[in-house]
């Protein structure tokens, strides 16, 4: 990306120095619900939307960092997100299994178990000193660096990136064989980019640009459902024990199946169209 050509860009305009006002309120979220993780499933799981939402905040402003930097940032929320989402993934077992033969107790003590080793990574993790170090670390390097990009800059040219990637993930998954689950959750992945990206940096945008994030949330969360449906098929596989028989384990999955063959149908409607 190369800096804007003006000689001086009003502070209003300055990406570097816009960055910390977007960052700060993320950070204090995330510190918030990891505090009190001890309320239950839904402050983790708001804790991983916060974490997420800050690596999209770190890669929309990659170009005006150090790339090794952006990249250590991102890795670390993205280790930390992962120890949240495996709790995460129980909580939708759950969901799905309620009208199902399970055997409660256990799959309740699935459930507690992934919820504990969530909480005890989290907390080795040290997310209030690494987070606040991080905010400091990037912010001092944008504020410090010579030249400056101006913020109707740097949101134009990552929004368009955003959906560049965005089309090339559908194109891939659109061409993938059925069974090939890492294309289509990569384009959950990429419509979730482009959604925070465009929150983000609304007030930038054209209208235009913002009119996307209705059809784009109905993206994600058809997909989302897909992703949901084989996570859950496939940590059912793996735990049957949570069932009362082999004959209630299979019956269950058969429901699964089909559920996630019908979620990825009408996920497949929106890219074929």
């Amino acid at each position: 990306m190369k800096p804007d050509k003006r000689k001086k860009i009003p502070p209003r305009h300055d990406a570097q120095a816009r960055f910390a006002s977007y960052a700060k309120p993320l950070v204090e979220e995330a510190l918030q619900r990891g505090a009190h993780l001890e309320r239950g499933a839904e402050n983790l799981h708001k804790l991983r939307v916060a974490l997420r939402r800050l690596r999209t905040l770190l890669w929309i402003w990659q170009p005006l960092l150090a790339r090794e930097m952006a990249a250590l940032e991102r890795g670390y929320l993205k280790r930390v997100g992962a120890a949240a989402g495996a709790a995460r993934d129980w909580d939708i077992v759950a969901e799905r299994l309620a009208n199902l033969d399970v055997d409660r107790a256990r799959l309740n003590a699935a459930r507690s178990s992934a919820f504990e080793s969530a909480c005890e990574t989290l907390s080795a993790a040290d997310l209030h000193h690494a987070l606040r170090e991080m905010l400091h670390k990037v912010n001092h390097a944008l504020n410090t660096a010579r030249r400056r990009t101006s913020i109707e800059l740097l949101a134009s040219e990552r929004v368009r990136d955003a959906r560049r990637g965005l089309k090339k993930r559908v194109r891939r998954a659109s061409k993938a064989e059925k069974g090939d689950y890492a294309a289509w959750h990569d384009v959950r992945k990429a419509a979730k980019k482009l959604r925070y990206t465009l929150e983000f940096l609304a007030p930038m945008l054209s209208r235009r640009d913002t009119k996307r994030l209705k059809p784009l949330k109905r993206l994600q969360k058809r997909f989302g459902n897909l992703n949901d449906a084989v996570t859950v098929e496939r940590l059912v596989q793996d735990h049957r024990e949570i069932f009362k028989d082999d004959a209630s384990a299979d019956q269950s999955l058969g429901v699964l199946k089909r559920e996630r063959k019908r979620c990825q149908r009408r996920a497949a409607r929106l890219i074929d169209a």
